[in-house]
């Protein structure tokens, strides 16, 4: 049967093992020190609960529209335009059921069966089966650690054919933290616009970039926006992964496609979330920023931290990620990752987990206080001492 073949391969293509695998240990075992979770460590702004709180109160409990509130995606547009001048209208934008399902209708919507998705890796695990349950060809690119796992123009000539027909855009990227610049996206956006290749841009974490240059969307670039759908949400930069919600932004005939099977599926995005979202568009700048802060400094203290233990680790700009090399180690990234576990219960996810290319590196999260960060690096030294590194 075709079908059960296509789910068979889509299974296949979640690579299990390498994440839920160790965090199911890591929960069963007493005192262990778990880095592998990509989920903020900070509450939710209370602003942001009072406004779901209030919701309730008022009794605001049912279904809203399909595309969801038309408040939230007018506040949603002129978020887009205020952070990171990206124009909108209402009628452009979708409310999901977080950044994950945007994703997913935005495959659905434009893979045809034998169509090719470009998909630079490592990356976040979705991609891969979503599109196998299309019937799309996953088309693995694998980037370069010496090019801090950017994506280049050459590298994607080299990936397209006639069958492409989306590329997706992981960046900020989960799990090595690399960002793209405005002047690294030009020349993708160059070569997109030779060919009638959709673009994907997954920008989840785009409020979590560091340094002096904020975050630029490659739909903000000439002639992009057309071919262009954005994903984002409220999980990363707002706290709010349990409130699950997100929002595609893109051509109004694509974000149609996509609200129909959102119907079909889903109905609409939760009620009480989507009132808290307003409140966290309008009023939430400042928190958002402190949180940046924290995230930064964590992240500069565990790059120099894991440096200093011979675990290579390229400078990340952008997420709440480290992707240090452990080749060094001698050991497999799984194999790394198991006897880290079992001997000095750390938990960190083996880079495989994200693709192929990911082999011979781990991906370590900082959504988690200095402190804690601290006692796993500890543990990681007296791990990498008895194994002679």
């Amino acid at each position: 049967m075709e079908y059960e073949k296509l789910i068979s391969r889509a299974a296949a293509e979640m690579r299990p093992s390498g994440i839920r695998k160790f965090f199911d240990i890591a929960a069963e075992m007493k005192d262990c020190i778990s880095l592998g979770v990509g989920e903020p460590d900070f509450k939710t702004p209370w602003a942001i609960r009072q406004a779901g709180i209030r919701s309730l109160e008022m009794g605001r409990t049912w279904y809203t529209s399909n595309s969801g509130l038309k408040e939230l995606r007018q506040e949603i547009c002129r978020y887009l335009e205020r952070r990171f001048q990206l124009h909108y209208a209402e009628d452009q934008t979708l409310v999901t059921v977080g950044g994950s399902e945007a994703i997913d209708m935005c495959i659905r919507a434009v893979v045809e069966p034998g169509d090719e998705v470009i998909i630079p890796e490592p990356c976040f695990v979705c991609y891969y089966p979503i599109t196998t349950l299309t019937g799309g060809v996953a088309v693995p690119l694998a980037l370069k650690a010496e090019n801090g796992f950017k994506l280049t123009a050459d590298e994607l000539r080299a990936a397209i054919t006639p069958k492409t027909k989306l590329l997706i855009l992981p960046f900020p990227c989960n799990p090595t933290g690399a960002v793209m610049r405005k002047e690294e996206l030009e020349p993708i956006a160059q070569v997109l616009r030779e060919t009638n290749v959709l673009v994907l841009s997954d920008e989840i974490y785009a409020e979590l970039t560091y340094g002096d240059t904020r975050h630029v969307s490659i739909a903000s670039l000439p002639g992009m926006a057309e071919r262009t759908i954005l994903v984002n949400g409220f999980s990363k930069a707002h706290a709010m992964t349990g409130w699950r919600l997100g929002y595609a932004c893109g051509p109004k005939p694509i974000i149609k496609v996509m609200t129909k099977i959102h119907q079909s599926c889903i109905m609409c995005a939760p009620t009480t979330s989507q009132y808290a979202a307003v409140t966290a568009l309008k009023s939430c700048d400042a928190d958002i920023e402190s949180m940046r802060k924290e995230y930064d400094l964590r992240r500069r203290w565990l790059v120099n931290a894991l440096n200093g233990l011979g675990l290579t680790c390229f400078e990340p700009q952008g997420a709440f990620y480290v992707f240090p090399s452990i080749q060094k180690s001698g050991l497999p990234s799984e194999e790394f990752c198991k006897q880290l576990l079992y001997s000095k219960k750390v938990a960190v996810v083996p880079g495989p987990a994200f693709g192929d290319s990911g082999e011979g590196f781990v991906r370590i999260s900082y959504s988690y206080s200095l402190d804690h960060l601290k006692k796993a690096v500890s543990r990681m030294e007296e791990f990498l001492k008895e194994l002679g590194v």
